[in-house]
């Protein structure tokens, strides 16, 4: 009678065992991404009508550029906005500053990683640009800009792999260069207040 009861203990131990075997295998099964051209779909109506008719009067050739860099980025955000976003992006930069200072290949290898693949914000990218950015001559300058700090981190990260830091601070210059480009075109110097009266009035 005691070794029927131990079996049968035995045998739900190991039942609710394997039940939550397969509930955690479950909840860990990666999520796949919304394809980028349904995501695309999907953030055109949150756009303001306006904003809206500049994106659908891109030419084809330009959303489809734009599109092919929105697929990289399967780490999208419901919350984040630009701003914390890039707030992101200098926490990498300045971790892998920090990595290749101190000689620490795997610090650095990682952050480049995180760097280059950083979530999108909500909306995507169009909703923080402003409105006369939204056209086919300043749009289509994005992915070069994209592959200059995102190719870059890539490579830093490659380099750091071999623990070649040299090359990889070389990248961390490349990135840079980029981040300064794409401020210069369409962020210009954040924190200006128009509540001031220039020098000399």
């Amino acid at each position: 009678m005691a070794l029927k009861s131990s079996v049968k203990t035995l045998s739900l131990g190991l039942a609710a065992a394997l039940s939550v075997a397969l509930a955690i295998g479950t909840q860990a099964a990666p999520q796949q991404p919304v394809p980028a051209d349904q995501q695309m779909q999907k953030m055109l109506q949150m756009y303001t009508p306006e904003l809206r008719e500049k994106v659908k009067a891109l030419s084809p050739e330009t959303r489809k550029q734009l599109l092919e860099m929105l697929s990289i980025h399967t780490n999208r955000s419901t919350k984040a906005t630009f701003r914390q976003v890039m707030q992101e992006v200098l926490n990498d930069y300045q971790a892998i500053t920090a990595g290749i200072a101190t000689d620490n290949a795997e610090m650095t290898a990682d952050a480049a990683r995180r760097l280059a693949n950083h979530r999108l914000p909500k909306g995507g990218l169009y909703p923080y640009f402003a409105l006369d950015n939204i056209n086919d001559a300043d749009m289509t300058i994005l992915p070069a800009m994209n592959a200059a700090v995102e190719g870059s981190a890539l490579k830093l990260a490659e380099a750091a792999d071999r623990g070649d830091m040299a090359t990889a601070a070389t990248h961390l210059s490349e990135i840079m260069t980029g981040c300064v480009g794409c401020h210069a075109k369409f962020r210009g110097q954040p924190g200006v207040s128009d509540r001031l009266l220039s020098a000399g009035q």
